[in-house]
Order: C-alpha cells, then sequence, then structure tokens
C-alpha cells in the first residue's frame, strides 16, 4: 500500500501530565545522540541492524542527517518522527512509521527510552498519545507494534493498553545481528471508541 496522499503536518505538542510528544527537531540532535550513547547497553539488544554489516552505531555520528531523513519520510507521508518528553526534557523517541493510506489506513509504531526513566509509566502514555493522534489526527484506522518475545518492558506497554495480540511472525527483523522473532499486536479505532489514552488512567 502507498503512504498518503499528501506530507504529514507535525502535530501540536500532545501532553498528559509531566509526558509529552513533539515533533523531532534538529535542535533536538545533541540530546538524542547523548541519549543513545549513555543508553547503549540498554538499547543496543533490541535495535534494528542491517544483514550483513554496515551502518553506524547509534549515537557514534550526529543526528542531523537522521532527524532530517525522518522529516523527508514525513513530508512524504510515510511516517511521524516524534520525541518523548518528561517534564518537557527529552528522553527517548517514537516514530509512527510504515504509514499506509487508501483502503489500508494503518502504520506501526516503534519507540525507545532512557533507563534512567523506565518504569515511570512515561512509554505506554506516550504510546497511547500517539496511537490517539493517530487515529483522529491522520485518520488511520489500525495500529501495530511488534515486540521480540524477550522484551519484556515492551511487552508490559502493550499489556498496560490493552493492545490484541495477532501472533508470531518468526524471523521478521534482523535485531542485533540475526533475524528475530517479533510478536505482533494491534488495536483498531472500533476498539477503542474512547481512545486510547481512556486505558492508561490518570497521569502519574
Amino acid at each position: 500500500m502507498s503512504p498518503l496522499a499528501s506530507p504529514i503536518a507535525s502535530p501540536p505538542p500532545l501532553r498528559h501530565g509531566r509526558i509529552g510528544l513533539r515533533e523531532v527537531r534538529i535542535s533536538d540532535a545533541q540530546a538524542l545522540q547523548q541519549l543513545l550513547t549513555e543508553n547503549r547497553r540498554w538499547l543496543e539488544r533490541w535495535e534494528a541492524t542491517y544483514p550483513g554489516g554496515g551502518g553506524a552505531v547509534p549515537g557514534s555520528v550526529s543526528m542531523k542527517p537522521v532527524i532530517r531523513a525522518m522529516r523527508r519520510m514525513q513530508r512524504g507521508g510515510a511516517s511521524l518522527p516524534l520525541v518523548i518528553t518528561w517534564d518537557d526534557v527529552v528522553v527517548g523517541q517514537l516514530t509512527i512509521s510504515d504509514i499506509s493510506g487508501g483502503a489500508l489506513r494503518s502504520a506501526s509504531i516503534g519507540y525507545w527510552i532512557a533507563e534512567t526513566v523506565a518504569g515511570r509509566g512515561i512509554t505506554p502514555t506516550a504510546v497511547a498519545l500517539a496511537i490517539d493522534h493517530a487515529m483522529t489526527g491522520l485518520r488511520l484506522h489500525r495500529i501495530e507494534i511488534c515486540i521480540r518475545p524477550e522484551n519484556k518492558a515492551s511487552l508490559r506497554v502493550v499489556e498496560k493498553l490493552g493492545m490484541r495480540y495477532e501472533g508470531r511472525r518468526p524471523n521478521y527483523i534482523h535485531i542485533a545481528g540475526k533475524w528475530c522473532d517479533h510478536d505482533s499486536f494491534a488495536v483498531t479505532q472500533e476498539e477503542i471508541p474512547e481512545g486510547m489514552l481512556a486505558r492508561v488512567g490518570a497521569a502519574p
């Protein structure tokens, strides 16, 4: 399926309590690079890699070209890159990607967050904000998140959000140097008439 037919506008800052989502900016490059460097051991076992090698280690090079590439994909209607904030400080990144228009109206969500703020309910709330924007602002119908079965922290995120398990995809994505199985979780508009944020509860 094709991406959306027009560029994707950045939403106004999305917020729930101390947790926020906003557009990624070139000025975020240094903060994101520092977070990726400081959280190497926390993140590297879950990061996508290139079969056969190649590609820079996240955090080892400037994030400015990466952010520019993300914004080009946004202008092409294919993805929406955002940063996750805690008290307005950048603590992670979330992307609504693989956006399809037409009869499908679907997308995937991927995310990462700094180890120092893990366990505070930031990620489930950020994902809920993203899903609600995807379904209202982008008029998408279905959102999917694919997670390695070993990634217990991410599995807790979809569990808290009550996302529906759709099955296992064998050898689905190249992660940390090998092809890895992923479990697929999804939600459609009909399943959350009051929005996904309503499932999260009060702001932490």
